[in-house]
């Protein structure tokens, strides 16, 4: 069979959340399946770490898809032309987008919908285009992928999907992540922030992260222990804006919070297995990678109790409102005074996060992939 794949977000040195979900599971299958040819539609140079396999042809589409507008040309009038020439029997979308117009079998990997529910989030034109097309695009598809049981039943109700047409396939962690000895702790802690103890955020800085909030509870943490402690912000600035510079400038604390810009998957380790515990607060994801990321490191973890983040944590977290700059400064607090508490939840989230493997994610994908296949 010959299958076409939306390899857009897979950019070097530039993976974000499905970026990463889309690497981990293509190398795997594209590797398991050498019976199957794959035609990886980029919509810009490429780098050729993302030529995974002998069975995988990379092929560059034009223009590259920087606004809504590009993203229709790009969907609904080049890609149908490649299918019918390419003779495309499946095509897979890792970050959802389909083309209406293509009557090629499809599937569509959607996330999250947070844009139906949080629309300001996002810039008018690209909210716009969500809310136009991905009801769209979930009705179009074949077969619909989530990666968590949250989102499955968000797609379902909102878009009136049957349950039975979206599949699971939970987001994986990197084996590299682990825990790192005493030492190497400190050394961390002299190199990023100051020899002192510190709480970590990793993520992009998107509004939905709820960085402002997570900002204010550390200032209030501040100012509630006279503690020494830090805040360290891990993640590229792409949503840098006035408010949030405004928001900082009037922190009692603020140069306590230090913004590192992105770091390397090593860095990342370090930093996750070094600080006093994780503060992941944002109040929309689907799932939440760095929830696992911090654990697998031995990283105590705070984290939001609504949408998935209940679900991805379990038991392993603390669980607070993240609409309540009060309750998350009490859990710092909890967290900072309390070892024995952080010693249990280190021990339950290396548990918890054995779980979540890229292999079960590429298996539960090429699942729905062997579904639509089966009817072609």
């Amino acid at each position: 069979m010959r299958i076409a794949v939306n390899t857009r977000l897979l950019l070097k040195d530039k993976l974000e959340g499905i970026g990463w979900y889309t690497f981990e599971t293509l190398s795997r299958i594209v590797a398991q399946h050498p019976e199957h040819e794959f035609y990886f539609l980029f919509d810009r140079d490429y780098s050729k770490e993302f030529v995974f396999s002998k069975n995988v042809r990379p092929i560059v589409i034009n223009p590259p898809t920087r606004h809504p507008v590009l993203w229709y040309i790009w969907f609904e009038l080049r890609l149908p032309k490649v299918f019918k020439d390419l003779k495309i029997d499946l095509f897979l979308s890792p970050d959802g987008f389909l083309s209406l117009s293509s009557k090629t079998p499809s599937i569509a990997v959607i996330h999250d919908i947070n844009f139906e529910h949080h629309p300001k989030d996002l810039k008018f034109s690209h909210s716009k285009f969500y809310r136009l097309f991905f009801k769209k695009y979930a009705h179009k598809a074949s077969r619909i992928v989530t990666v968590s049981d949250y989102s499955k039943q968000d797609i379902s109700k909102t878009y009136n999907i049957p349950l039975s047409k979206i599949d699971i396939s939970l987001n994986g962690v990197n084996n590299y992540f682990h825990p790192i000895g005493l030492q190497k702790q400190l050394d961390a802690r002299k190199k990023y922030s100051e020899g002192k103890d510190y709480f970590l955020f990793v993520g992009a800085l998107h509004p939905r992260k709820n960085i402002k909030r997570l900002l204010n509870s550390f200032d209030q943490f501040k100012s509630a222990t006279n503690s020494s402690n830090k805040l360290l912000i891990v993640g590229a600035k792409m949503w840098w804006n006035d408010e949030l510079k405004s928001c900082i400038d009037q922190l009692t604390n603020k140069n306590d919070v230090i913004f590192t810009g992105r770091k390397s998957l090593e860095e990342l380790n370090t930093l996750y297995s070094s600080a006093i515990a994780f503060c992941f607060v944002p109040y929309f994801e689907g799932f939440g990678i760095p929830i696992i990321e911090a654990m697998k490191c031995g990283c105590p973890v705070i984290t939001s109790k609504c949408t998935a983040m209940p679900e991805v944590a379990g038991k392993a977290a603390l669980l607070v409102n993240p609409l309540d700059v009060n309750e998350i400064t009490d859990a710092m607090i909890k967290l900072n005074s309390n070892s024995d508490l952080r010693a249990e939840l280190s021990e339950r989230g290396q548990i918890h996060s054995q779980k979540f493997s890229w292999n079960a994610t590429a298996d539960a994908l090429w699942r729905s992939i062997e579904k639509v296949l089966q009817e072609c």
